[in-house]
């Protein structure tokens, strides 16, 4: 019988190598199961956070930053670079879909070409970018 850091020691191996994300509260909660259930990510939403549930878009931007998250949202607001620069940015995908189906097709791409390249994790792989994600981009790849 093992001790229960090693009994936890694939979780964390697998826990370490999953793309971080902050997600804002105009995400459905289905995608942010889907994140974490399908696509092995380290979700943090922010309507799970008391202190976040209600918390401005520079708020959100600064804080996945600090936290070293890529920030995912449906908000078109965090394209205007005098409020959200993107020297400053975590990395932000945009996304833009007329129903969840089309999300979560978009979050698998997400996941194959922007989170996982070459197989392997990096910390904040879209940092000082920022990306607006439509389906079309799926007719494109």
């Amino acid at each position: 019988m093992g001790s229960l850091a090693s009994a936890l020691r694939p979780f964390a191996a697998d826990h370490d190598a999953a793309p971080r994300v902050y997600v804002d509260a105009n995400l459905p909660v289905g995608l942010v199961e889907f994140m974490r259930h399908d696509l092995h990510w380290d979700v943090l939403f922010v309507l799970e956070h008391d202190d976040l549930r209600r918390a401005s878009d520079r708020t959100h931007f600064h804080r996945a930053n600090d936290l070293g998250r890529t920030l995912i949202t449906l908000d078109r607001d965090f394209f205007d670079d005098r409020a959200f620069p993107a020297d400053l940015s975590p990395g932000v995908i945009i996304c833009a879909a007329p129903d969840e189906r089309n999300l979560v097709r978009l979050l698998r791409y997400v996941d194959r070409a922007l989170l996982r390249t070459s197989g392997a994790t990096v910390e904040l792989p879209l940092k000082g970018r920022k990306i607006a994600l439509t389906p079309d981009v799926l007719r494109l790849a």
